[in-house]
């Protein structure tokens, strides 16, 4: 890319972000907004796919096959050895996300 003064501000833009995101307690405090948000979007999902009555097999569905994407990325190898936290958060929004569907499955077996 050239090196523009737009390149240079979205440049010094992510290097600050990343930056301020290597502090441990701020890195945490965003995995757990993440894994709060993935609770949060199981409540969702159930409640508009159970209120609607449509299509609830294909959702079903649809959500096995984006939590196995998830955990796919997540477990490769070459994740393993570098964690960023793009991929550690969308692990705990997939993580997040099955407690809710549980919970929700523990209230309408109740």
């Amino acid at each position: 890319m050239q090196n523009t003064r737009l390149n240079n501000l979205f440049d010094a833009i992510a290097t600050r972000l990343g930056q301020w995101f290597f502090n441990p307690w701020r890195r945490l405090s965003l995995l757990i907004i993440s894994f709060l948000f993935g609770f949060f979007l199981a409540n969702v999902a159930s409640t508009t796919a159970g209120q609607r009555a449509e299509l609830d097999i294909l959702v079903a569905a649809f959500l096995v096959v984006l939590t196995e994407i998830t955990s796919r990325i997540f477990y490769h190898r070459s994740f393993l050895s570098k964690r960023s936290l793009l991929v550690d958060s969308l692990n705990l929004l997939k993580v997040g996300f099955i407690y809710g569907l549980f919970l929700e499955a523990f209230k309408l077996g109740s």
